[in-house]
């Protein structure tokens, strides 16, 4: 009776050990059962390609405006949202300064008195009751009221906010109620019809890129891969980092959002050897990187590592040799020694 417990592990055991030792008969014989798939390959070959120096910078709108007050007084109203989407002249901020009508009255009326007495004193003069220095002094007197009144007229102007461009609110620092003061930020107005790269280039990248050259933009959050123009290059490199700012106009995309990471490839000295395999071939599993290669009528799966993306073509920094056989159409199901036909 004590030995049938120990009796049963055993046989457990034996039964792993057994089933252990097939596993790997049971997976060749599972890869021998599958069809073989038709598939067409590229045959690596090295390329000559200029060497790549890739810069960090971010997605930006060309239009992009502070709002900001001008004067003091709590916000009456707030029409926008972030996200809120604004044409030119829109109301943005209404800034409640009850002041300001009071001094547009008051100026008026003054401008209304001054009025009156200088085309009084100028019939005066017609008749000869008046004299010249009297008349022009009442006609400054005049001119001075007319500008008190547009003075007024302005600075009652500066509590209704508007929109400079049409454009998309992408920052809100104050809510309704809230004390505004000359010069404090309420929002950020930003036109994301036009976009552009800026990056920080180091100086010697800087010194060799000219207005006019085109450079790879790279955005990974929306999949983005073209050429820019080179718009602009800051004259004077930064002290402490020793880069300067070089901004990248790029076509707009819907995918494109102002504040996104790029990586920009600046032209390096000399060309270099590297390969090149379409896009198609490569396919990603998390954060891996992978090509099947034919070899034998059967598919190797390999782990590689890709550069930059050059019109529909891969560059492949590591991973593949010249000679091998890349796996460029068919290879959507493909598993790691899956027997292969080769189509032209």
């Amino acid at each position: 009776m004590t030995h049938k417990p120990l009796l049963s592990i055993l046989l457990v055991c034996l039964f792993f050990l057994v089933a252990g030792c097939k596993d790997p008969a049971h997976t060749d014989a599972t890869k021998q059962t599958l069809p073989a798939a038709e598939v067409r390959v590229l045959t690596v070959t090295s390329h000559a390609a200029p060497r790549q120096n890739e810069v960090s910078g971010a997605v930006e709108a060309i239009q992009r405006a502070t709002i900001g007050a001008k004067i003091s007084g709590a916000v009456e109203e707030l029409p926008v949202t972030v996200g809120s989407t604004v044409k030119k002249g829109a109301l943005l901020v209404k800034i409640n300064a009850g002041e300001f009508p009071a001094r547009l009255s008051q100026a008026e009326t003054r401008l209304a008195q001054a009025q009156r007495n200088y085309e009084r004193e100028k019939r005066l003069l017609e008749k000869d009751a008046s004299t010249r220095e009297t008349v022009k002094t009442l006609e400054d007197a005049y001119r001075v009221a007319e500008a008190g009144v547009r003075e007024a007229r302005s600075i009652l102007g500066y509590t209704m906010i508007t929109a400079p461009f049409a454009g998309i609110i992408s920052q809100k620092m104050i809510n309704a109620g809230d004390l505004t003061t000359p010069g404090m930020s309420l929002l950020v107005l930003e036109n994301i019809d036009r976009l552009q790269v800026v990056a920080a280039a180091p100086e010697g990248l800087a010194l060799k890129t000219k207005k006019g050259d085109t450079l790879v933009v790279n955005v990974p959050a929306a999949e983005f891969s073209r050429t820019g123009t080179v718009t602009e290059i800051s004259p004077a490199a930064d002290t402490a980092s020793r880069t300067s700012l070089v901004k990248i106009r790029i076509d707009t995309d819907a995918g494109l959002r102002p504040g996104q990471f790029a990586r920009v490839a600046f032209p390096g000295a000399a060309d270099v050897k590297t390969f090149l395999v379409p896009e198609t071939a490569l396919s990603h599993f998390g954060q891996m990187e992978r090509v099947f290669v034919a070899h034998n009528g059967t598919v190797q799966l390999r782990l590689v590592r890709s550069g930059v993306n050059l019109e529909g073509m891969v560059e492949i920094l590591t991973g593949l040799n010249p000679g091998e056989q890349v796996v460029v159409e068919g290879g959507e199901r493909l598993v790691d020694g899956q027997p292969v036909r080769i189509v032209p």
